[in-house]
């Protein structure tokens, strides 16, 4: 049966991340993409010049239409922007009660433009991370989630535990550079386990957040369990890393159809 998952994020108009990130992930991995946009966002591999949210009303009735028709085998979260966009998005996946929710707390872009409310944060936690199987935050995220600093691997770790305690039902803290050889700490309550993969040297980075959360959410909508998703995720990233595309003037996209389209070296 073909796997179907769903995106609720906002719009990148340089075609590296949100909504457009998160359809190339699912196509590359052979699943269908739906989406429901929150934000139409003015970017390109430099920055973001302009962001216009959805009407709650309107992002609410994207995730109804596709639900009823069609069928989610798994949803993410994205860029969701404001208070009021989460409390629509909230009560409606409550509502609709998906397979799996994966949620990717997106705060700032790669460029350090930000792409949610700083008073949507307390609203994000309190209404979407209760709903999530797995959270995915950076390390900056990681720490405006749990109010405090996080750098080390016991930090992470710790971190880890309290955004499973405060409700998600599983989290993968990405550490990227900050610790060695690119270590992500992934709990579910029972289960730590340390997640490394090689670093790849590239500047061409925009999208590794979106596209992480989005092959997890495409492997879930598969059939994997938790744990295999986001290794086989993980695995994908690093790949799309390695084959990143040199577009722009700025951090430009990782290569999604790196697997499908690009020799190897």
């Amino acid at each position: 049966m073909l796997a179907k998952a769903l995106t609720i994020a906002g719009s990148d108009s340089g075609g590296g991340a949100g909504i457009q990130a998160d359809l190339k992930t699912f196509a590359a991995l052979n699943v269908y993409g739906m989406s429901a946009i929150t934000a139409i966002t003015a970017q390109n591999t430099c920055g973001v010049t302009a962001v216009q949210g959805i009407d709650p009303d309107i992002v609410a009735a994207q995730i109804r239409a596709v639900v009823s028709d069609i069928g989610v085998g798994a949803a993410k979260t994205g860029m969701l922007f404001s208070a009021e966009i989460i409390q629509a998005v909230a009560v409606t996946l409550r509502d609709v009660r998906l397979p799996y929710l994966v949620v990717d707390p997106v705060m700032v872009a790669t460029s350090g433009d930000r792409l949610l409310q700083r008073a949507a944060e307390e609203r994000l936690r309190q209404d979407i991370l209760p709903l999530a199987t797995i959270v995915t935050p950076n390390l900056a995220e990681t720490e405006v989630l749990v109010g405090r600093k996080v750098a080390t691997l016991d930090e992470m770790r710790a971190a880890a535990a309290q955004i499973v305690a405060e409700g998600a039902r599983a989290v993968v803290v990405k550490g990227g550079h900050a610790v060695t050889k690119a270590t992500d700490v992934f709990f579910d309550g029972q289960r730590m386990e340390l997640l490394q993969s090689e670093v790849i040297e590239t500047s061409n980075t925009h999208g590794t957040g979106c596209t992480l959360s989005a092959a997890i959410c495409a492997y879930l909508a598969r059939g994997a369990t938790l744990f295999e998703a986001v290794q086989r995720a993980k695995a994908y990233l690093t790949g799309a890393l390695r084959h990143s595309l040199t577009i722009g003037q700025g951090s430009g996209p990782v290569g999604h159809f790196w697997h499908v389209t690009y020799p190897a070296d």
